[in-house]
């Protein structure tokens, strides 16, 4: 299978490349000490279609397919991982599951805005109590005539406080505000909610070890009125929803992992080159050279991994849902363990100068870290692919 990249996606990536080089990475210090948001950045990115990449140009979006978005990830990522966080959410669990389920109205008022990047996306699954077990969810909708009425918390928003619409999860309850103790996840219902409504609070925002340019915020939902016609499909197909926006989004956290690696890779290269120790540079050590050959091994091996859970991605109905998920699964494993191991190596290979908050490498060591966390553990991924695999088998 040949994943080797067509003349279109060649230009893409050397123009986002450019992009980051020249726009992102002179002020992407001081964004860093300020934990400034880059909104006139992500602007300039929506601009060159970099949010609305999956989105069909009918809706003005790209059209891209899925390897291009992963290589545009990769891209942004090599330069600023919490750029491309905003960029994966927006993509992937904002603009994808609203483009799958989201109503002609919906789309029409949203998607445009979207692709675009007049607005970015965030998405609201997660809550103080309900992390990796989805439905657990806490928020509660009831129906009160021509809209719904929002109670809960959601925690760690991406983007929270600087994005246009909110895809917002909760328990949908009969008018009588009491849980059906049988629903379990087939209660769980999605909504597109704006900063604007009523009730909506950003409560307050993490302060975070890494992706300090992403803001994570914690949203309070008290009496929230959201109109009827806000609701993504159908009353209790919102945890359907949510976890397949999550394997489309697991692929950008696969890109985002080999984008900070790759950065982190030759970054180690070029410092070990210019480094000197008794008497020579220190990548003519063969302690050096095994671990910079251990990096770009690994990298390539996980970046084999990304693509193919793409195109698999972009094949559609031709392979079932559980074999893209669990490909979606591999590839984010490997590639976010991957990312911290070559992290971990480059700060080694930088020595003192790596611990210091004046190298790049520190920033991609404390990047990584969560890589293996947000949009589903890497326990939760062995699973998804122990599942498929035990189901699969004979």
């Amino acid at each position: 299978m040949d994943f080797s990249l067509n003349s279109e996606q060649k230009v893409l990536r050397d123009t986002v490349r450019q992009f980051m080089e020249t726009e992102m990475r002179p002020v992407l210090r001081a964004y860093e000490r300020e934990e400034k948001f880059p909104a006139a950045e992500l602007r300039k990115l929506g601009e060159l279609g970099c949010c609305g990449m999956l989105i069909p140009e009918e809706w003005g979006g790209a059209g891209m397919d899925t390897v291009s978005y992963v290589v545009m990830l990769e891209e942004v990522a090599r330069v600023c991982a919490s750029t491309a966080v905003t960029l994966s959410v927006t993509n992937s669990v904002v603009a994808a599951p609203l483009g799958n389920h989201g109503s002609e109205t919906q789309k029409k008022k949203y998607l445009r805005r979207l692709a675009s990047g007049e607005i970015l996306g965030s998405f609201c699954l997660t809550e103080p109590q309900a992390g990796s077990d989805a439905a657990g969810i806490q928020a509660r909708a009831v129906r009160d005539g021509d809209f719904y009425v929002l109670n809960g918390t959601k925690t760690w928003v991406s983007s929270g406080g600087q994005t246009g619409v909110y895809v917002v999860f909760a328990k949908t309850l009969p008018s009588s505000g009491q849980a059906d103790p049988n629903a379990g996840s087939k209660g769980v219902t999605a909504f597109l909610v704006e900063p604007t409504f009523p009730g909506f609070r950003v409560a307050r925002y993490e302060d975070k070890m890494g992706l300090r340019l992403s803001k994570s915020a914690e949203l309070s939902l008290t009496d929230c009125r959201v109109p009827a016609e806000n609701r993504i499909g159908e009353e209790g197909q919102g945890l359907k929803i949510a976890f397949e926006a999550l394997d489309g989004g697991r692929v950008g956290i696969a890109a985002q992992s080999v984008g900070l690696a790759q950065a982190a890779l030759e970054a180690s290269v070029k410092y070990a080159k210019q480094r000197r120790a008794f008497g020579k540079t220190i990548s003519e050590f063969q302690a050096i050279q095994w671990m910079l050959a251990d990096m770009q091994t690994e990298i390539e091996a996980a970046r084999g991994l990304l693509y193919y859970a793409a195109w698999m991605r972009d094949q559609g109905a031709a392979i079932a849902p559980m074999r893209r998920g669990a490909q979606a699964a591999r590839a984010k494993l490997y590639a976010s363990e991957m990312a911290n191991r070559v992290c971990a190596k480059a700060v080694q290979i930088h020595g003192s100068q790596g611990f210091s908050r004046e190298s790049d490498v520190e920033r991609y060591y404390r990047d990584a870290r969560v890589l293996t966390i947000y949009e589903g553990t890497s326990e939760m991924q062995r699973t998804v692919i122990a599942r498929e695999l035990l189901k699969t088998s004979g």
